[in-house]
């Protein structure tokens, strides 16, 4: 699933963040974001996933 949201987050990167969040403040920045410029999208979208990946694995070893 991870590989899935990072090629969404390069393609469409609301679609990324929306896989990885769903509906909700991240989501709504992320369409600003791509709206204004597609790679500010692109960036926020791969460290909003990389972010969210980091966090999951912290709670898994803690």
């Amino acid at each position: 699933m991870q590989v899935i949201r990072i090629i969404a987050a390069i393609l469409l990167p609301p679609l990324g963040i929306f896989l990885t969040y769903g509906l909700g403040p991240t989501l709504l920045v992320n369409i600003l974001l791509t709206l204004l410029g597609w790679v500010p999208g692109i960036i926020h979208a791969l460290w909003a996933i990389a972010k969210h990946e980091e966090v999951a694995k912290r709670q898994e070893t803690a």
